[in-house]
Parts: C-alpha cells; sequence; structure tokens
C-alpha cells in the first residue's frame, strides 16, 4: 500500500469514491482526516458551487483531498480552473474518456491527474496520454456502472499496467480482506464508496442510511437501458419506484430524439441531469421511495452508523491481519 498511499499523500491507499451530494465537504475532510483519501464529487455543479465546496473543504481537512470531474460537464474547462485555482492535488476525471486537452491542462496547473480505465485498451490509452494513475471499477460498485466485474478486470488489467502506473481497484469491495487480495495482485490501493455512506460524518438523510443499513447485496439492481441509441450509462441503486420514473424519462428523451426536438449531446445530458436529481431527492430530502438510492452491493457489509476513523481502522486491520495470516 506504500506506492498508492506516498501517490495521494495519505497515510492509507484508501481512495473514497466520489458520490454526488454525499461526497462534500463534511464526509471528504473527515475521510482525508481519517488518513485515507477524501474526493469531493463535482457531479452537475456549477464552477461557482465548486469554488465554493473546494474552499469549505479546505477550511475542514487537514490533510490532502481530491475532486472528481465528469468529462461530459459543459463547463468542464472552467471546473479544471476552479481546482487550478485551489491548488487540488489530485483531478479524478469520470464518465468518459477526457477530451483532448483536458489532461494536459490539469498538469499544467500542477495536479495530478486519475482517470477510470473500464478496459486493458483503455488502460494503455490512458497511460500513453500522460495519466498519473488509473483506477479500474467493477460492476459491482453503485452509481454509474460497466459491464465488467471488479475480480475479471483486477486479472486483466493489474498484470500489464500496474507497474507502470498506480493502480486503484474498485467496486464491491467492503472489507478489508478483498482490499489485500488485491494489493497482492499488483494494485497500490482501492477505492470505495458505499461503504462511507453511512458515516457519522455523512450529511445523507437519515432515511438514506437507514435503506442502507436494511439492504443486501441483491437488493442493488443496474438500471435497464430501453432504447439502444440512447447513450445510458446503467445505474446500480437499491430497487424502489424510481426504477420505473427512470424507464419514462428515456421513453420521453427517446421520443424527443426522435422528433428531432434535442440532438444526442443534449439527450445523455439530460439524463445525466435526472440522475442528479433523483439522488437529490433521496440523499438529501430523504425520499428513499421517488429519489434515487446509488449503492454498490458491498451495501449488505454497511450493517450501521458509525465515525468515519472506525471504518477506516476497520479496513485497514482486517487487510492487515489477512496478510499477516498469509505470512
Amino acid at each position: 500500500m506504500a506506492r498508492g498511499a506516498a501517490f495521494l499523500g495519505t497515510e492509507y491507499a484508501i481512495m473514497a469514491g466520489a458520490m454526488s451530494w454525499v461526497s462534500e465537504r463534511h464526509l471528504v475532510a473527515a475521510i482525508s482526516n481519517a488518513g485515507g483519501f477524501g474526493v469531493i464529487a463535482c457531479g452537475a455543479m456549477t464552477p461557482a458551487l465548486l469554488d465554493a465546496e473546494i474552499a469549505g473543504t479546505k477550511t475542514l481537512a487537514k490533510k490532502p483531498f481530491g475532486v472528481n470531474l465528469i468529462t461530459m460537464h459543459p463547463d468542464l474547462q472552467e471546473l479544471i480552473e476552479v481546482c487550478g485555482k485551489h491548488q487540488v492535488g489530485h483531478v479524478v476525471l469520470a464518465g468518459g474518456l477526457p477530451p483532448g486537452g483536458a489532461i494536459e491542462k490539469i498538469k499544467a496547473g500542477g495536479a495530478k491527474v486519475v482517470c477510470f480505465a473500464p478496459a486493458l485498451s483503455l488502460a494503455k490509452k490512458l497511460i500513453r496520454s500522460g495519466v498519473d494513475a488509473l483506477v479500474i471499477e467493477g460492476m459491482e460498485a453503485g452509481g454509474h456502472i460497466g459491464p465488467v466485474s471488479t475480480s475479471v478486470l483486477a486479472q486483466e488489467i493489474l498484470p500489464s499496467v500496474a507497474e507502470q502506473v498506480p493502480v486503484f481497484v474498485a467496486g464491491g469491495i467492503g472489507r478489508g480482506e478483498a482490499i489485500a487480495a488485491y494489493l497482492e495482485m499488483g494494485a497500490a490501493g482501492v477505492q470505495l464508496g458505499t461503504r462511507f455512506v453511512c458515516a457519522n460524518e455523512s450529511i445523507a438523510h437519515a432515511n438514506f442510511k437507514k435503506a442502507f443499513i436494511r439492504a443486501s447485496a441483491r437488493d442493488a439492481t443496474a438500471s435497464v437501458q430501453i432504447d439502444p441509441r440512447l447513450p445510458v450509462i446503467p445505474v446500480r441503486a437499491l430497487k424502489n419506484s424510481s426504477t420505473e420514473l427512470f424507464t419514462a424519462k428515456q421513453r420521453e428523451v427517446a421520443q424527443a430524439l426522435d422528433e428531432g426536438r434535442v440532438e444526442m449531446a443534449e439527450a445523455q445530458l439530460q439524463i445525466e441531469h435526472y440522475w442528479a436529481g433523483a439522488l437529490r431527492r433521496a440523499v438529501i430530502d430523504g425520499d428513499v421511495e421517488n429519489g434515487s438510492v446509488m449503492a454498490g452491493q458491498s451495501v449488505g457489509m454497511v450493517t450501521k452508523e458509525e465515525p468515519v476513523t472506525e471504518i477506516i481502522a476497520a479496513l485497514a486491520g482486517e487487510a492487515e491481519a489477512a496478510l499477516t495470516a498469509r505470512g
């Protein structure tokens, strides 16, 4: 774990997954202060909102933290400038391959660039493009997901690229024994999101946290794409009425495409804005029936509300015990 910790500037190479509305200043600062690496989820924020969120996090965090930006955000260039202004040390790019010049612009501002690699070919391409580290995230994760499991991605990608750049494994990790296994395979660290949702420091609504504590792995299901023309990335969330609402939203956007009222890029943005709104209803307002309760399959391992320090200490202790037992 030393390589990943050195790259992040942390005690433990445990990155926090960026979860819209959940990964804000309080949780991010708590994770960083406890020895992990908190990451602000920019999501659909405007540059002004991100500016305020970074400034607020800096007042609470005594240790390094990062910012996650969505590559399809229409204001991506301005968001990168906001990160540069605040001298954010690490910028994580999610949601697709970075547009031309984005990696160079982030690095010119002095930050390290972390990108998601959903396949070996893309991992190699991103390394050639100059990224400093990769996250490989399997379909067990919450939120937007790819089609391949974490264990398969790790076996496919780690042997080929782990020596070139630090690689963080994500998706379905809920205990330290799994962290130990991926470290043995060559990972520099891990990324967890679901495990931190029920932290005391998380501002998620009590109803949202209760839904997590009650849920089992099989309750976290992937959304269905109803129109092949719509570039809808599946989302893993707890089953509720919003599943049907999303199907209706897809039909509405598909009809707008049919009638020429929107272009493809605008259609995709509408879908993204739907998720941002649905997630806010659940996380902030506590409407866990009509909002989106995004959760990974590790949700079954979230059994209580507890401080971030205890979550990280448990993960590190389990990982250390597993490695020690193996001699």
